[in-house]
């Protein structure tokens, strides 16, 4: 027996260190994610409104609420001033995709583009591995027409808007409630001597509160949305709404224990509210964030983020029908020249759209048949070496564990109940990375449940089976085969990630569900394989005296005989 229980120890140290690397190495290409664009971004076009004509707008001041969440931002109650805004301006719900970080809503927001193009990233950097937006954004359109710029923001719009994209900036280190003030100092004056054509206004304490006082379910949270609507009030006041606009959005919300980054629909819904110079009042139902770069490029006269993926939302603005006429052939010229450069550069060969009523709507469908051409060219290989890792080894429990599989079974998916029962139902976490507060957190919680877990698991099943009955070596074996059981059921939704995504993610977004539960196999298949190892040294212990036992008292028999 020693062959066999030497060998699955082998089997489980090499499944260990497969695991450890995939991980490694998945979540490395996390953060080096770069656009298929980045290299090569689309050359900017001409104006979209003709720089003859005065623009809609005499300027716009974006009021940037980090990490808002909708609900929020709909009760009056906690925020009055942007409840009148709602009521007397454009309102609507604006819609994002993940990843909902920060940084990831920024290069959407100023760029347009998805964060598949944008070049934003797909996760927060520190400051050494922070890059500048390689694609055109809102900051360079605006100067690009002679338009003035100033930004007051978190200090990491330092590194990430080009520096020739700005005229006046103020940045601070901080995030909560005296950042803000700090903020709004530096910008009030900028509104007030009118010197500047777009002001941006980044505000960072309610998302203060969602990452360090509790989240949205604190009263802390709803007393920062307060104090900044009454921030968002004395920027107003500085403003002329028959000339000016204002515009205020948020870039991500947060689930109820506080954090973002994943999928969930409460932190990829946005407050969007738009009010000022030549905007038509009323409540527009559902926008794309993809949508405020060239919204808000029309309303300075500039012309349209070359990666933009979004549309202007003409049915909120008043525009002349040259106006109209001229913007729709700059979308045009914007979408045409952004697809050809996005095929190019993910290897797909060019075809001609259906061009319609709606250009973006097109365009943007060309580009997504484009990049699930070159996904299903990549996929069939991969659900084929799938198929054989999933098959294999379900022909070799079937051989030879037949006689033992049910308990094996029963033990493993014991285990994956309880770990997904702590998970979920008790501690409340969500299967995506809003739940990711950082590495080492994640780590040791995996490991923590997996333990508990696999000890229910693995006694449930020994004791059943009645293992410890069985010679020491023939129990070793049993409970690592338990092990491998429970690893191959474990791999399932790993498998079905790698047939999506690949192994690490590389040329374009993954599919995020798959992905990280994928993530969270590869993370328990680790800690199977150390407590498989250390149960299997456990039940040669108790195996041992076991047998030690019935000697014992066989020979006691043996005796009184």
């Amino acid at each position: 027996m020693r062959i066999p229980i030497l060998l699955r120890i082998l089997i489980l140290v090499l499944l260990a260190a497969v695991a450890y690397f995939w991980a490694t190495a998945l979540m490395d290409s996390l953060y080096t994610y770069r656009s298929p664009l980045a290299s090569l971004p689309p050359r900017p076009g001409q104006a979209g409104l003709s720089v003859s004509e005065t623009p809609p707008a005499r300027r716009v001041v974006y009021v940037l609420i980090d990490g808002l969440r909708i609900d929020t931002a709909l009760d009056a109650q906690i925020m009055p001033y942007l409840g009148k805004i709602r009521s007397q301006g454009a309102w609507a719900v604006m819609h994002s995709q993940p990843t909902s970080y920060s940084q990831t809503g920024y290069a959407t927001l100023f760029t347009g583009g998805w964060p598949d193009i944008s070049d934003g990233g797909l996760i927060n950097l520190d400051a050494p591995q922070l890059f500048t937006w390689t694609q055109d954004n809102l900051f360079s359109a605006a100067r690009r027409v002679g338009l003035t710029t100033a930004i007051a923001a978190h200090e990491v719009f330092r590194t990430l808007i080009p520096t020739d994209a700005l005229t006046a900036s103020y940045f601070t280190p901080r995030m909560d409630v005296l950042a803000d003030g700090e903020v709004i100092q530096a910008a009030l004056p900028w509104i007030e001597d009118g010197g500047y054509d777009l002001v941006v206004i980044h505000l960072d304490q309610v998302d203060y509160a969602g990452h360090y006082e509790g989240g949205p379910l604190d009263p802390r949270w709803n007393e920062a949305a307060r104090r900044t609507d009454d921030l968002l009030g004395e920027i107003a006041s500085r403003l002329d709404l028959s000339k000016d606009v204002l515009f205020v959005s948020s870039d991500h919300g947060h689930i109820d224990a506080g954090g973002h980054g994943g999928d969930e629909a409460i932190v990829l819904q946005q407050p969007f509210a738009l009010i000022g110079a030549r905007v038509r009042p009323g409540d527009y139902g559902d926008v794309q964030m993809v949508d405020v770069a060239p919204t808000l490029a029309a309303l300075l006269g500039a012309n349209l983020p070359a990666t933009s993926q979004g549309q202007v939302l003409k049915d909120m603005l008043e525009l002349t029908e040259n106006e109209q006429a001229m913007l729709d052939q700059a979308t045009l010229n914007q979408q045409e020249t952004l697809s050809s450069a996005y095929l190019d550069a993910i290897g797909v060969s060019p075809s001609t759209p259906q061009v319609e009523a709606d250009p973006v709507s097109s365009y943007q469908q060309l580009m997504q048949d484009a990049r699930q051409q070159r996904l299903n060219r990549e996929m069939a290989p991969r659900f084929l070496l799938a198929l054989v890792v999933l098959i294999l080894p379900l022909i070799w429990m079937i051989k030879r564990l037949r006689s033992e599989l049910f308990w094996l079974i029963g033990g493993a998916v014991l285990t994956i109940l309880v770990f997904h029962l702590r998970y979920s139902l008790m501690n409340g976490r969500t299967y995506s990375l809003s739940t990711l507060t950082s590495a080492d957190e994640i780590i040791s919680y995996v490991a923590i449940t997996v333990f508990m877990a696999g000890i229910v698991g693995w006694v449930a099943a020994l004791l059943d089976r009645g293992v410890f009955r069985l010679p020491t070596s023939s129990a070793v074996l049993w409970s690592l085969n338990l092990s491998l059981v429970t690893i191959w059921l474990v791999s399932l939704p790993l498998l079905w990630s790698f047939v999506l995504n690949g192994v690490t993610i590389s040329w374009t977004v993954p599919d995020w569900p798959s992905m990280f539960h994928g993530f969270l196999a590869l993370l328990q298949i680790l800690f199977i394989v150390l407590l498989g190892i250390v149960l299997a040294g456990v039940t040669a212990i108790i195996a041992w005296f076991q047998g030690k036992k019935s000697v014992a008292l066989a020979t006691a028999g043996d005796k009184d005989a």
